[in-house]
């Protein structure tokens, strides 16, 4: 059984620095393309940043220059290093996995195949 848990979300102020982490069970995620979700309540949830199986990364033009995706083959972890937050950067914060392959805007070329169940972030101001 795949599951993917999400863990490093929190609050802090506009400013500050957090990390996510997703860690990968019940497969091994070197192969796939793996991302980072957002959503707000009554908004349509966005893609953040991406990372392709041979460590090509993409970002929403929001979070450039602030957010770092990485991933840990070894580990079986994504990982979401965000700097210089802010407050509209407070969110539900969701990785996923899927085939292989991304594109620009900060998501993979295809539909997300796992989920993890979220993270909070809440940046204030």
């Amino acid at each position: 059984q795949v599951q993917l848990v999400e863990s490093g979300g929190g609050s802090v102020q506009a400013g500050g620095s957090l990390r996510l982490s997703c860690a990968a069970y019940g497969y091994t995620h070197i192969w796939y393309c793996m991302g980072w979700f957002r959503q707000v309540p009554g908004k349509e949830r966005e893609g953040v940043a991406a990372i392709d199986s041979d460590g090509s990364t993409s970002y929403v033009d929001s979070v450039k220059g602030r957010f770092t995706v990485s991933r840990d083959n070894a580990k079986n972890t994504l990982y979401l290093q965000m700097n210089s937050l802010k407050p509209e950067d407070t969110a539900i914060y969701t990785c996923a996995a899927g085939r292989p392959g991304i594109q620009s805007g900060g998501y993979c070329t295809y539909p997300a195949n796992y989920w993890g169940q979220g993270t909070q972030v809440t940046v204030s101001s």
